[in-house]
């Protein structure tokens, strides 16, 4: 079954005994290693006790199955559940797996799988997806909510604070992987010492800027029309086994947005009014963009950017339908119109 964040949160508070084991996998390696070790200390107090912690690589679990089904069939020595972590996991783990569950399950064991290269087409994905007794964890890229989260609470456990200006500033310098950006985090929090109060300046001095390609980039991209950056981020998105209909809902979020915005414009707003209304609000490095779209894009122009994805994700939702190809033309028609609005 597929597992979301606040179930997690809610299966770590009360354990489930429904459930056997986890897939945890996607390109976020920050994010995969962070819910490893809850997991694992759900089970144990260390994360490295031999007695109730056991660690496989997906390679040696390949070349001799014999080492996970003795690992998972055996009983601590001194009583209670067992973690057995298999790292670095792929597709050639799917019929070890379904054996290994087809004999019976242990439930003195919680067997905790990860593959930072497996994505959502990936057959062991399916076949845990497929068991009620298999919670799957897919971590992609963390959205601008998860960073700003993982930064607040960071800053919190070293009673450290930050203002609005250098958290958006941090943001938009930070990458979409946890682990990257919890190791710019420590970095920051070094820089300025004995200080309580982390400013723009400190951030600029300490925090090299490793932002990457994201869904809010593609928007930006498509809706600007920038034909050949929108599709290389589509690409990119796709490869990291991103869901199709989930990219189409953030480019409506998007063209929603300026929807919006262009309602209150023409209510007699500004266009910095408008803006500034948006809940939640722009990041400061967006908000030039984001007004010259307004500008570029005419009200009935958006209503049909939305019609057009209102299409483009029932399209994607029907089967025998090439969900890629239907989401890159679509991607394609915005940016390519967007661009030729921006010519007049």
């Amino acid at each position: 079954m597929i597992y979301k964040a606040a179930q997690l949160d809610k299966y770590l508070k009360k354990p489930e005994s429904g459930i056997r084991g986890f897939l945890i996998y996607g390109s976020n390696e920050g994010l995969v290693a962070e819910y490893l070790r809850k997991l694992i200390l759900s089970v144990s107090a260390d994360l490295y006790d031999p007695f109730a912690v056991a660690y496989l690589e997906g390679a040696d679990v390949n070349a001799d199955v014999g080492v996970l089904a003795a690992e998972y069939n055996s009983r601590s020595l001194i009583g209670g559940r067992r973690a057995v972590v298999v790292k670095d996991a792929d597709n050639n783990l799917t019929k070890h797996l379904k054996a290994l569950l087809e004999n019976g399950v242990n439930e003195d064991a919680l067997l905790i799988i990860c593959g930072v290269a497996l994505n959502k087409k990936s057959s062991l994905v399916s076949l845990a997806e497929k068991r009620d007794d298999f919670a799957v964890i897919a971590c992609y890229e963390d959205r601008d909510e998860d960073i700003s989260a993982s930064v607040r609470s960071k800053f919190v456990e070293a009673g450290v604070t930050i203002g609005r200006d250098a958290l958006d500033l941090l943001r938009a310098r930070l990458s979409n992987d946890r682990k990257s950006n919890l190791g710019e985090i420590d970095k920051l929090i070094t820089y300025i010492g004995d200080k309580k109060n982390v400013t723009v300046e400190d951030v600029r001095a300490a925090v090299s800027d490793q932002s990457s390609m994201s869904g809010e980039d593609l928007c930006y991209f498509t809706a600007g029309g920038m034909i050949a950056q929108a599709q290389a981020a589509l690409g990119k998105m796709l490869a990291e086994g991103e869901d199709a209909v989930g990219i189409v809902r953030a480019l409506s979020y998007h063209f929603g947005r300026l929807l919006v915005c262009k309602s209150d414009m023409e209510k007699g707003q500004t266009a910095d009014a408008a803006v500034n209304s948006l809940v939640p609000k722009l990041l400061y490095f967006r908000v030039p963009d984001f007004k010259r779209q307004l500008f570029i894009w005419p009200r009935e122009k958006i209503l049909g950017a939305l019609e057009l994805l209102y299409k483009c994700e029932k399209d994607c939702k029907t089967t025998n339908m090439p969900a890629e190809e239907v989401l890159s033309y679509a991607v394609l028609q915005l940016a390519g119109g967007a661009a030729k609005l921006a010519q007049r």
